[in-house]
């Protein structure tokens, strides 16, 4: 399977949750990152790798792909 195939593949509902999930963060991430405010630096660098985490698990989600039922099942 290439990757052009997997990312065109179905994804399952647990990682679409995940996925959406992740996108909420980032933006979060991102808004307080370029808030127009002085934030204090620990808030600034827990937004940071926020933005890495959420990006990072999107990505991943996005990336499994919904396996085919098999037609043997339980030995049959």
């Amino acid at each position: 399977m290439t990757l052009k195939e997997r990312l065109a593949a179905p994804t399952p509902t647990f990682f679409k949750k995940v996925r959406n999930i992740g996108l909420i963060l980032a933006t979060v991430s991102a808004t307080i990152l370029t808030a127009p405010i002085t934030l204090p630096a620990i808030v600034i660098k827990i937004a940071g790798y926020l933005g890495v985490g959420a990006a990072f698990g999107t990505a991943v989600s996005q990336a499994v792909t919904a396996d085919k039922p098999s037609k043997k099942r339980n030995g049959k």
